[in-house]
């Protein structure tokens, strides 16, 4: 989707596991094959654990359940940016669970559930990501702040804050304040 929209260069998109059962295995081969139906290539990827230096490389972690927001905090040492969310929290079913063909078998359930996740997610920061002036005027009013665009972005996600560019400084006050950003 990155790719499609022309903004791949502004991302570091990767996969992990949380758990060591698959550590070294390739992609699970039906998963690789609905991939290849929607045009995905994996090349060689394998499975590899998140470590704690993990958290420090990303600005956002996006995990498909709840087990694994458990993995990643107890590997990480907790969420201090807040930068752990769910896939589907960027939908308009924030709190759900990715279903996961593992169990169920339905990759298609799972290829739907990715996909508006991912959208949802895109469209969130589509105009910061899309936009140069924009993009600099927040880096410089997050920069002034002392905060990460992850942390903003997770802040605004999390509260349901509605903003605009003016209302930067006073809404990153107010939750700073609030202690609910650093």
């Amino acid at each position: 989707m990155v790719k499609e929209r022309g903004i791949a260069d502004h991302f570091v998109i990767d996969s992990a596991a949380t758990s060591r059962e698959e550590i070294g295995n390739p992609v699970y081969p039906p998963a690789r094959r609905k991939l290849a139906e929607k045009g995905i290539p994996l090349g060689n990827h394998r499975a590899w654990q998140m470590t704690g230096s993990d958290y420090d490389r990303f600005d956002m972690i996006i995990c498909m359940d709840h087990n694994n927001i458990r993995n990643i905090k107890r590997i990480t040492g907790g969420d201090p940016d807040d930068k752990i969310s769910l896939l589907l929290d960027y939908t308009d079913r924030a709190g759900d669970e990715v279903a996961d063909p593992w169990y169920t078998g339905n990759f298609d359930a799972t290829w739907r559930d990715v996909s508006e996740g991912c959208k949802g997610l895109l469209e969130q920061i589509k105009q910061y990501e899309t936009d140069p002036e924009l993009q600099k005027e927040v880096e410089a009013i997050l920069a002034d702040q002392k905060i990460t665009l992850g942390e903003f972005m997770s802040f605004v996600k999390n509260h349901d804050v509605e903003v605009s560019l003016s209302d930067f400084p006073k809404i990153i006050n107010e939750a700073k304040e609030a202690g609910l950003i650093k």
